[in-house]
């Protein structure tokens, strides 16, 4: 048993309960694993469904077709954006050329599958296996069909990802048992990196000696990697005339202007989460980053982005 969970590190009492479910044989129909992003809930998932389907053994056949999501028992959710009427998983929205200016969600037409899915007889498994990532960005109408599933599951097992569990209706968070995923310390996201490849052990490694980017992680391996991946997409030249801050009107409309050009609208707001950690740590000035807040509430309602951080770079420069 100690076998399937042993690159999950820093998560004892989740694997303590995953490890009893699948020794005493009493699996309960739905999960909710509760924490942050990147600290292994997604790991945790697939090492739990692998003990499922190996009555508790690590099995690496049955590893890699989950890993690889094409288990015929497995349904995997990912949040999905509405476009040129398709819904497109987060995962392949930069292939198919996605606009992400609004937050991907899942969608009623998803949890729909969900239930028809856990409907049909499994081919392999006693169960049909379903997990969601990040249930939290649901529409009403998607929240109450997932309810209904879950107050029937039959048979399958379902299990919820979510950084943002409070955000759940308290009658889905009521029918789940709740794992809780813990922050990981500096010596733990060391020992993580451990298992990456060298190029990207590198990376991690970079990525530590940044405090900005290790205070946006807050504990999290997967969300340092993410941000160094975001760090490196912003030309160097835009972050340094960020962190300097425009000395007149005119250079803060063109930087305003380059901005706005340069980036996506995600890319947008990952750099405002880095400005404001910038801002902190060498100037500690609040209204600041309440400012730098109201610019990203801005760009998430469709404002004009050009328009929204030139207010925003002229009422700093004041």
């Amino acid at each position: 048993m100690g076998a399937l969970f042993a690159d999950l590190v820093g998560q004892a009492q989740a694997v303590a309960l995953l490890e009893a479910a699948l020794t005493k044989d009493r699996v309960a129909p739905a999960y909710l694993f509760a924490g942050p992003e990147g600290v292994g809930r997604c790991m945790a998932a697939l090492r739990f469904l692998e003990g499922v389907l190996q009555a508790g053994q690590s099995d690496l056949r049955q590893r890699r077709r989950l890993e690889a999501r094409n288990h015929p028992d497995l349904l995997w959710v990912e949040p999905s954006y509405s476009h040129q009427g398709r819904l497109i998983a987060r995962s392949e929205a930069d292939e198919a050329g996605v606009s992400k200016r609004t937050p991907p969600q899942v969608r009623l037409e998803q949890i729909r599958e969900v239930s028809r899915f856990l409907a049909r007889q499994p081919l392999e498994s006693a169960r049909g296996l379903v997990v969601i990532e990040d249930p939290e960005a649901m529409a009403e109408s998607a929240a109450n069909a997932l309810l209904k599933t879950l107050e029937e599951p039959g048979h399958g097992l379902l299990i919820l990802l979510s950084a943002a569990p409070d955000r759940l209706l308290a009658t889905i968070r009521s029918r789940c048992q709740q794992i809780t995923f813990q922050r990981l310390s500096s010596g733990q996201m060391e020992e993580v990196f451990g298992w990456l490849e060298d190029d990207e052990r590198a990376q991690a490694a970079a990525a530590m000696a940044q405090p900005e980017l290790v205070a946006l992680a807050a504990g999290s391996p997967g969300a340092l990697l993410s941000h160094a991946d975001q760090w490196q997409l912003v030309p160097e030249g835009l972050r340094d005339r960020l962190v300097a801050l425009p000395a007149k009107p005119a250079d803060a409309l063109a930087l305003a202007r380059d901005l706005s050009e340069a980036l996506s609208g995600e890319q947008q707001l990952w750099l405002i989460s880095w400005w404001q950690q910038q801002l902190w740590y060498r100037q500690g000035d609040v209204e600041a980053l309440h400012r730098l807040e109201r610019l990203r509430s801005h760009l998430l309602s469709y404002v004009q982005p050009r328009l929204a951080w030139e207010v925003t770079l002229l009422d700093l420069l004041e």
